[in-house]
């Protein structure tokens, strides 16, 4: 392992419309999982790893987040004033200026498995799990060498499914520094996602490597069914939400 996570950012800005009615009052990231809200589980398995430099990039309900460094050290907030208005490539935009041997998680995951953050690594790349079955999720193939080759970003089959778990070295921070102002600022690209930067806009400059892991290591809460699936205590939330959607 030639490289070394210096610190971590976490996406914690959206607006969480998946989640609602729960997340009209609660940001998606703050919402408890097993008692405990899902972004403390990013940063105490952070910690673990001995990764204690932690931006976290909020922007919908901000001021929720305001215990967090009184909490946990080393954590520093970042305000995205773009949140409303743009795709999560403006939380990463706003926090470029820290990219440097960095590991980049959304807020909205739980970590069961700290190992998986562990912060030793030899090329840029992200956590995925190998998927045989059909997923609509983003599905990259790789070759012999573990180098990323293809991303289909409507899922597929037989590939491996990307997580929001990624570690970027010294050389291609700077690259996705340069890369981010260009999409985000001179082309005006404020519908994307970040990973779209390196792996769709400027896959030639970016030699993107897996890191496997299992599907339990990871568990990404993207609905409120998911999150009623394993926190039954939601329930009325999604019964209120499919109420409104009978009434539409």
């Amino acid at each position: 392992m030639t490289n070394h996570v210096k610190n971590a950012i976490i996406m914690a800005a959206g607006f969480g419309t998946r989640m609602r009615p729960l997340s009209l009052t609660t940001p998606k990231p703050l919402i408890e999982v097993g008692g405990q809200p899902m972004i403390e589980s990013v940063i105490a398995a952070l910690h673990q790893n001995g990764i204690s430099e932690i931006y976290i990039v909020v922007g919908y309900l901000k001021d929720h987040y305001q215990y967090l460094p009184g909490k946990f050290p080393g954590i520093h907030l970042i305000d995205n004033p773009y949140f409303d208005r743009a795709n999560n490539i403006s939380s990463l935009y706003v926090a470029r200026e820290y990219l440097d041997g960095t590991i980049i998680l959304d807020g909205d995951q739980i970590i069961n498995n700290p190992t998986v953050l562990q912060p030793d690594f030899d090329r840029s790349g992200y956590n995925c799990v190998w998927t045989p079955g059909q997923t609509d999720e983003w599905l990259l193939t790789v070759n012999d060498d573990r180098q990323v080759t293809h991303c289909d970003r409507d899922g597929g089959q037989r590939g491996w499914r990307l997580y929001s778990v990624s570690r970027w070295n010294h050389a291609d921070c700077l690259k996705l520094k340069k890369c981010l102002k260009h999409e985000f600022i001179d082309k005006h690209h404020t519908d994307i996602y970040w990973d779209d930067v390196a792996i769709f806009c400027y896959p030639d400059q970016f030699d993107l490597t897996i890191y496997p892991m299992q599907s339990s290591d990871v568990r990404e809460i993207d609905r409120l069914e998911d999150l009623v699936n394993i926190e039954p205590r939601y329930q009325s939330y999604l019964d209120l939400k499919k109420e409104e959607h009978e009434k539409e």
